[in-house]
């Protein structure tokens, strides 16, 4: 029954992937110091415009929420 279902999914090779995948990955660890050091100011900077980005657009809806709130209130859907 088994080998049945074997020749019915293809060849077994495929069963076999994943550990092709995780040697592959193990190949792209590497245990080296970095080539470029990065400062402090640089991942300040950084994590500073990553953070304007993402709270920039909720803090500009939540800022005009009461306007949003009048508008709905003003023309009712139908």
């Amino acid at each position: 029954m088994m080998s049945r279902v074997l020749r019915m999914m293809g060849n077994v090779a495929t069963l076999t992937r994943p550990t092709e995948v995780v040697k592959e990955t193990k190949r792209a660890i590497y245990s080296k110091p970095p080539r470029n050091q990065i400062g402090a100011a640089q991942s300040f900077f950084v994590m500073s415009v990553f953070a304007a980005a993402m709270m920039g657009p909720a803090a500009w809806i939540l800022h005009h929420l009461p306007e949003y709130r009048q508008r709905v209130q003003r023309s009712p859907r139908t």
